[in-house]
């Protein structure tokens, strides 16, 4: 039944990638082509990275309607630009080279992921009140971005709100092959550890029972979530909902929360709705809307949705 269900969406992954790449094809076509694939590359980068970091995230902290987003990561995001466009204006932060901001912004994400994470590497801090810290930054960061907000010219917060929501249009081959080759070592790394998630996901008390190091393998688990997010997010913009649609998406389908199952399963749906999704707004509607903006509504949508299963379980 999974292995079915699994190869189903493995060939409407390779549909949505070849309508992707063919859909409205014409022109010099090996010139179309190769940039159609380096955008593709960075869609499917993009699109694993969140699921596997989003299914990472909720087998360590065992909820199923948490997010990545949780740890502050997004809001120091859009804090960093908010500040960047503050200090250098609208000119000067669009002529910031593209190789140093995405340096910047994935080791100070990373940065933040390791402070947050040393008091759970030596005990001293349990999971709860990692997350509340979490909470806390994020409500920190995101409230200083709405003071530089509102201290910016209306061009400056244009700028600033066009940075607030993913972009996969404007994406440079260098940052995606750095992108692409972190993602799928990561995603190497995951299925390793698929049999030992399976533990994790039984909780602290259990998964230390059976023999899990619970401190080191939570702090690496969310160290390679911290990683996963930050490349994501510095490529293309925070997509704090998409993963949680996702990872529903996946575990209703397989109906199984087994990681040998799941990571591939949500890695698949990822992909079928970003490169899917890209490939009729950009190809069919021509570009009429955000697929960024769209994926976010949906993935709310699928917020409230598990929060009213919850309550009537």
């Amino acid at each position: 039944m999974h292995k079915r269900r699994l190869v189903l969406l493995a060939v409407l992954a390779v549909v949505s990638v070849a309508a992707f790449l063919t859909l409205g094809l014409r022109g010099n076509l090996a010139f179309v082509l190769q940039i159609r694939a380096v955008k593709l590359l960075a869609l499917v980068q993009v699109a694993v990275s969140v699921a596997l970091s989003t299914v990472l995230f909720q087998t360590v902290t065992a909820n199923r309607i948490l997010t990545p987003s949780i740890m502050g990561l997004d809001a120091l995001y859009l804090f960093g630009q908010a500040l960047l466009v503050f200090l250098l204006g609208g000119l000067g932060y669009a002529a910031i080279g593209g190789g140093w901001k995405f340096a910047a912004e994935v080791l100070i994400m990373i940065a933040l992921a390791a402070v947050l994470l040393r008091p759970l590497l030596t005990a001293r801090l349990d999971m709860s009140l990692l997350l509340l810290t979490g909470v806390t930054i994020g409500l920190l960061f995101r409230s200083l971005s709405q003071l530089l907000f509102r201290l910016l010219d209306p061009n400056a917060f244009a700028v600033v709100q066009a940075a607030s929501f993913a972009n996969f249009n404007a994406l440079r081959a260098d940052l995606t092959i750095i992108g692409s080759v972190v993602t799928f070592a990561a995603a190497a790394l995951c299925w390793h550890l698929r049999h030992r998630l399976d533990v994790v996901a039984l909780g602290r008390e259990a998964a230390i029972g059976l023999g899990i190091d619970w401190s080191r393998t939570a702090a690496l688990l969310l160290l390679v979530v911290a990683l996963l997010v930050a490349v994501s997010t510095a490529l293309v913009g925070p997509v704090a909902f998409f993963g949680l649609l996702v990872a529903a998406l996946a575990e209703r389908i397989l109906g199984t929360r087994r990681h040998a199952v799941l990571l591939p399963a949500a890695a698949l749906v990822a992909i079928i709705l970003l490169v899917g999704g890209q490939a009729i707004f950009q190809h069919l509607l021509g570009s009429a809307s955000t697929l960024g903006v769209v994926i976010e509504f949906a993935g709310g949508i699928a917020f409230l949705l598990l929060l009213y299963l919850g309550s009537r379980t």
